[in-house]
C-alpha cells in the first residue's frame, strides 16, 4: 500500500472509526425492511459466500448481517483507507487490492485473489464491489466471475437503500446514506460458476449478475421510497438527463452572444492570413451555400486535415449502407475544404462549420435539421454541442481521444466536462484508456472502438504526377519529411548536410504541415546555403537542387510514393506527432521524434515491433535515415513489421459503423430524386440566413 505520513494515517483511522459510529447510528436510527424477511437467515444458509454490491452503495454493507467472519476487499491506493479503516471498525477483515478495469497497472489484483480464495477457504464470507473503478459505473467486471470459479462459492447480489441519502459527483455516484430513513435491506438469489465454465458460459454468467445486482438494487430503492435515479450514474441509465448547463457554461454562451457582431473581424483577420474562404464566410456566419437535401441527413464534423481524412472512410460506408441518406460534413480549414472537395463520396458535401456563437449555430441547425450529429476526436465546442443536444438529435463522438494534458484540463472542470460529454448517446474511444477518461468525464455511454485512421485508405495519387517527378529525379536517394512544423525545418536541413557527405546526390522533400510557411522557409533554406526548388512556384528540382520544398495541399501521397524513407514532422518539437499510417500504406520506412502523444497508441505498438525509429536531433535524424536508405533488408523489415501492426489493430471502421447505424431514423423513404437534389435555393435565403445569423 502507498505510504502516508504519520498524520495522515492517525486522521484517516480517526476519521474511518467516527463515520463507523455514524453508520450504527443510521441503522440504530432508521427503520429496516428486508426481503426476503428471513435475509440473515438466508446468509447464514449461504455463507461462506461472495457478496456483490455496487461501487458507492456500499456503506451500509457491513451493518446488517449475520453473526459469522467477514472480509471485504479494499483498494490499496491512500484515498481507500477511510473506508478501510471504518470496516475494520465495523468487524470486516481486509483485503488490499483491486481490479485493473483492463488497465495494464498491476492494481494489487492477482494478491487480492489470492488472499480472497484463502479467506473463503477458511469459512469468511467475501464481499467486494462487482464493477471496478473508475467504471463503467454498474457493469460487472471479470473479477467476481473468475473468484467464484475459482473458490466453488455463490454470489449473492446484496443491495441497501435508505429514503434519506446524499449524493457525492464521483464516476459511481457515491451514496451517503442518512440517519431517520427508512433503511431496506435486499438480498439475491445465489450465482454458482462452475469451475469448467466455457468463455460463453462466462459470460453469461456476468450479465446475470449484472442484472440480477441492478434488480435487488432497484427493489432496495422502492422498499425504502427513494429516488434511485438520484443515485445512478448516467454511464447505467442514459435515460437520465444530463447535467444543466451551470454557470460557466451560462457565462460562456452569453459572451458569445455579446461578441458575436465582432465576428466578421475576427474572420477578416484570418482571411487575410489565409485561413479563411472569403467566398464562402457566410457559411462560417451559420448561412447554408446550399439546400438541405429531402430525407435522412447525418452531419459529420471534423476539425481539419487529420479528422476529415480518419472519418472518410466511415462516411463512405454510412452512404453504402444507407442508401436514403445524405452526410453534411463540416470542417473549420481551408484545406480540409478543398480536400473535402476532391474526396467526398456521392449523397455527401461540406460546408464550413460555423463558428461558435448561439446566433450562428442557430441559424446552422434551422437549416440543416440533422437528424445525426457526429463529431471527431476532440473538437468539442459549447453552444454546438449544446444546442445540437437541444434539438433532440442523436450525438456520437467518434474515434475520439484527448492528450494527457487535455484530459488534466478536463478533470479540472468535471462538473462541466460531464455537462458537454453527457450529452452524447455514445463515445467511441480510440483505446479502453480513452473510453474511461470519457466515462470519468460523464459520457453515459463509451465504448473503446480502435482508431478510424488504421482502417484509413492510402491517400490518392496522382498517377501522371508521380511518373512526371520520376522522370525529373531518376535515381537520387530521397528522404521525405512531412507535415513539418515551425522549427523542424532546419533540423532536417541539417540531417541533409550530414547525410550528403556520405550520399552526395541526395535529394530532400520537405512537405510543411502549414504550406502557406513556404516562401519564408524558402528565404531561410536558401540563407544557410541551401539550393532550394518551391512547388508553389510551379519550380521543378534539378541534379544540383538540395532541397525540393512541398509547399502544396493535398499531394503526400505523391511523395510518399517517391520515397521510402520518411520522418514524420510535429514529432521533434512538442506538437504532438502526425500519422504515421498513410506512409506505411504507400510502403515507407517511417523515422518519429519523441513527441507524438497524439497517435500514443499507434506509435506505442510500431515501437514495440521495431517498426518505426525514434529521433531527437539532426544527428539521430542522418544516422536513421542512412541506415534505412542504404541497408534495403533493414527498410522492409521495418515496413513489414508496421504493416503487421496495422492488421493487428484493424477493425474500429465497422465497429464504428455498427454503433452509428441504431442512432439513424430507420429507413422509410426512397432515396431522393436527383431533381430534389439539385433543386435551387430561394434567391433570398442567403439574405434571410444572414439576418437570422445577425440576430
Amino acid at each position: 500500500m502507498a505510504r502516508m505520513p504519520t498524520d495522515r494515517v492517525t486522521a484517516a483511522k480517526l476519521a474511518g472509526a467516527q463515520l463507523a459510529r455514524f453508520i450504527k447510528f443510521v441503522v440504530r436510527t432508521s427503520d429496516i425492511v428486508a426481503e426476503p424477511p428471513n435475509i440473515l437467515d438466508r446468509l447464514r444458509t449461504d455463507h461462506p459466500c461472495i457478496v456483490a454490491l455496487w461501487h458507492g452503495q456500499f456503506m451500509m454493507a457491513g451493518s446488517y448481517r449475520p453473526d459469522v467472519p467477514v472480509a471485504a476487499m479494499v483498494a490499496r491506493h491512500r484515498d481507500a483507507e477511510l473506508i478501510g479503516t471504518t470496516m475494520e471498525s465495523l468487524g470486516v477483515e481486509l483485503v488490499r487490492g483491486a481490479g485493473s478495469a483492463g488497465r495494464k497497472k498491476d492494481r494489487g489484483g492477482a494478491s487480492a485473489l489470492r488472499g480472497a480464495l484463502q479467506c473463503l477457504a477458511q469459512g469468511k464470507s467475501f464481499v467486494m464491489t462487482a464493477d471496478v473503478p473508475p467504471g463503467p459505473a454498474r457493469r460487472c467486471g471479470e473479477g467476481i466471475i473468475t473468484l467464484a470459479r475459482m473458490s466453488g462459492r455463490p454470489i449473492v447480489p446484496l443491495a441497501a437503500a435508505t429514503s434519506r441519502f446524499k449524493v457525492l459527483d464521483t464516476w459511481s455516484r457515491m451514496t451517503i446514506n442518512l440517519p431517520y430513513s427508512k433503511l431496506a435491506f435486499v438480498y439475491g438469489d445465489p450465482i454458482f460458476v462452475p469451475r469448467d465454465a466455457s468463455a460463453q458460459t462466462l459470460e453469461m454468467l456476468r450479465q446475470k449478475v449484472e442484472r440480477d445486482l441492478n434488480a435487488v438494487t432497484r427493489r432496495a430503492y422502492e422498499l425504502a421510497g427513494a429516488d434511485l435515479s438520484l443515485a445512478t450514474p448516467r454511464a447505467a441509465d442514459s435515460s437520465i438527463p444530463p447535467a444543466r448547463p451551470g454557470l460557466a457554461l451560462r457565462t460562456y454562451r452569453a459572451l458569445t452572444r455579446t461578441l458575436a457582431p465582432l465576428a466578421p473581424l475576427a474572420l477578416d483577420h484570418r482571411a487575410r492570413r489565409g485561413k479563411e474562404d472569403a467566398a464562402r464566410r457566410p457559411e462560417r456566419l451559420g448561412v447554408a451555400s446550399r439546400p438541405r437535401p429531402v430525407g435522412p441527413l447525418a452531419w459529420v464534423h471534423a476539425a481539419s486535415v487529420g479528422e476529415f481524412n480518419a472519418v472518410l472512410p466511415l462516411i463512405e460506408r454510412l452512404v453504402e449502407v444507407r442508401p436514403d441518406l445524405n452526410v453534411l460534413v463540416t470542417t473549420g480549414t481551408v484545406t480540409s475544404a478543398a480536400i473535402a472537395a476532391s474526396r467526398l463520396p456521392d449523397r455527401s458535401f461540406h460546408q464550413y462549420a460555423p463558428i461558435d456563437t448561439p446566433q450562428t449555430v442557430r441559424a446552422f441547425l434551422d437549416h440543416w435539421k440533422p437528424d445525426l450529429a457526429v463529431f471527431t476526436e476532440s473538437d468539442i465546442w459549447p453552444n454546438l454541442v449544446l444546442a445540437t443536444a437541444d434539438r433532440g438529435a442523436p450525438m456520437a463522438l467518434v474515434n475520439a481521444r484527448m492528450s494527457h494534458r487535455s484530459s488534466r484540463r478536463w478533470r479540472r472542470r468535471r462538473r462541466i466536462a460531464k455537462q458537454l460529454f453527457g450529452r452524447f448517446n455514445i463515445v467511441l474511444a480510440q483505446n479502453s484508456q480513452l473510453a474511461r477518461h470519457f466515462s470519468l468525464l460523464g459520457a453515459p455511454k463509451t465504448m473503446n472502438a480502435g482508431n478510424l485512421k488504421v482502417d484509413a485508405p492510402a491517400p490518392p495519387v496522382d498517377r501522371l504526377e508521380l511518373a512526371r517527378m520520376q522522370r525529373l529525379i531518376g535515381d537520387r536517394p530521397l528522404l521525405v519529411a512531412a507535415s513539418t512544423h515551425d522549427g523542424e525545418e532546419l533540423i532536417v536541413a541539417n540531417a541533409h548536410r550530414i547525410i550528403r557527405e556520405h550520399i552526395p546526390d541526395l535529394l530532400t522533400i520537405i512537405a510543411p504541415r502549414h504550406p502557406s510557411r513556404g516562401e519564408q522557409l524558402t528565404a531561410e533554406l536558401a540563407a544557410d546555403g541551401f539550393i532550394i526548388a518551391r512547388r508553389s512556384t510551379r519550380t521543378d528540382p534539378e541534379p544540383s537542387t538540395d532541397i525540393y520544398l512541398a509547399d502544396t495541399i493535398g499531394e503526400l501521397g505523391v511523395f510518399y510514393s517517391l520515397g521510402k524513407v520518411v520522418f514524420l514532422g510535429g514529432s521533434l518539437v512538442p506538437h504532438g506527432g502526425q500519422n504515421p499510417i498513410e506512409a506505411i500504406r504507400l510502403g515507407c520506412a517511417v523515422m518519429s521524434g519523441p513527441h507524438r502523444q497524439n497517435f500514443a497508441d499507434i506509435y506505442g505498438q510500431l515501437q514495440n515491433a521495431g517498426a518505426v525509429a525514434e529521433v531527437r536531433d539532426a544527428q539521430e535524424l542522418a544516422v536513421g535515415a542512412l541506415r534505412l536508405l542504404r541497408e534495403r533488408p533493414a527498410r522492409e523489415s521495418a515496413l513489414r513489421a508496421a504493416e503487421g501492426v496495422l492488421q493487428e489493430m484493424g477493425g474500429a471502421l465497422e465497429k464504428s459503423l455498427a454503433a452509428l447505424l441504431p442512432l439513424l431514423p430507420p429507413r422509410s423513404v426512397p432515396p431522393p430524386s436527383a431533381h430534389e437534389e439539385s433543386a435551387e435555393m430561394p434567391a433570398d435565403a442567403p439574405v434571410e440566413g444572414l439576418r437570422r445569423a445577425s440576430s
